[in-house]
């Protein structure tokens, strides 16, 4: 493994762990050169359905966008790095457990907003609000009021 830091080839596994869930293994490791710790992690690579846009287009699923999303709902909010990892995890398996070879943008935006309120009111209203397109402002209040419930 190369480190990121130096780029340095010689890398030591200091520490190994299974999640808690056995989907992936974290392990620490250690540059021999330049001796900066740093995290991988080894999941299966698994091929997940092809996300059709509203426009026909079909593009590959990417994680870092999924997460970009949810990080943009989520700033300045109090929830952590794994409860936003756990809520990916949740979304990845939903799309695996499907077995679509495509999948429409809508579902997975759907899933998106089912984690959001589960993890915070706020980010959900936030990611609802851009999701949804809102023309106006009754329909933001009618989903502010909705979380209410």
């Amino acid at each position: 493994m190369k480190c990121p830091f130096c780029g340095h080839t010689d890398t030591q596994v200091v520490e190994t762990r299974i999640s808690e869930d056995a989907d992936f293994i974290r392990r620490r490791r250690q540059c021999a050169a330049c001796e900066k710790r740093f995290t991988t992690y080894e999941r299966p690579d698994v091929s997940f359905p092809a996300v059709v846009k509203k426009d026909g287009r079909r593009i590959e699923f990417e994680r870092a966008k999924l997460r970009a999303s949810m990080n943009l709902a989520l700033r300045k909010r109090p929830v952590s790095t794994e409860q936003i990892d756990g809520a990916i995890e949740r979304i990845e398996e939903k799309l695996l457990g499907l077995g679509l070879r495509e999948i429409p943008s809508h579902r997975i935006g759907e899933l998106v907003m089912r984690e959001l309120k589960k993890l915070d009111k706020v980010a959900y209203v936030r990611f609802a609000s851009v999701y949804r397109s809102f023309e106006d402002i009754d329909e933001f209040k009618t989903l502010v009021d909705e979380v209410r419930r």
